[in-house]
């Protein structure tokens, strides 16, 4: 069994992410969506809501594929992660130049604490490659329209957040 995982904090999963999830599912048997703890990073959403949010996204994806999906919250070494869940492939979305640089470099560190396991770079859908969580939540804060690059139950989620 090919087994295979997307990381991310996911604070909040938007299009882009989805997007991602899709094609992955295309090259794995399961996909774990592993959820970061990371506290440094001073999520929006707190763990329990981002997890949630992604199980309620990737189990309309299921629902189409009829792939398996688990989502597995870590706060340990990525490669540790991919360890724990039988990973074998590391799955990263790439949007542009400056993503490539970065996950460049983490794949040197990675293949050097295990060199087993692989990664890929799916890079994202033309229509997504300028969503980033980061972007989508300034926007929801100052009151604008997130519908473009989330799914209604997140734009609800995040308009809950910012009232």
């Amino acid at each position: 069994m090919r087994i295979g995982l997307y990381p991310g904090t996911f604070d909040p999963i938007t299009l882009g992410h989805v997007d991602i999830i899709q094609r992955a599912m295309a090259l794995v048997d399961r996909l774990v969506i592993g959820v970061a703890i990371n506290r440094d990073k001073g999520p929006l959403f707190n763990l329990e809501e981002r997890v949630g949010m992604v199980q309620d996204e990737c189990a309309a994806i299921v629902a189409k594929t009829g792939g398996e999906i688990v989502v597995h919250p870590f706060e340990n070494l990525l490669i540790d992660c991919a360890r724990d869940v039988g990973a074998t492939i590391i799955i990263r979305g790439l949007r542009a130049v400056a993503d490539f640089e970065y996950e460049f470099q983490m794949v040197g560190m990675n293949r050097a604490l295990d060199a087993s396991i692989e990664t890929v770079f799916l890079m994202a859908d033309a229509r997504r490659q300028a969503i980033a969580s980061k972007l989508v939540k300034e926007i929801a804060r100052l009151g604008g329209d997130v519908s473009k690059f989330v799914t209604p139950p997140v734009k609800v989620a995040l308009e809950r957040k910012y009232r």
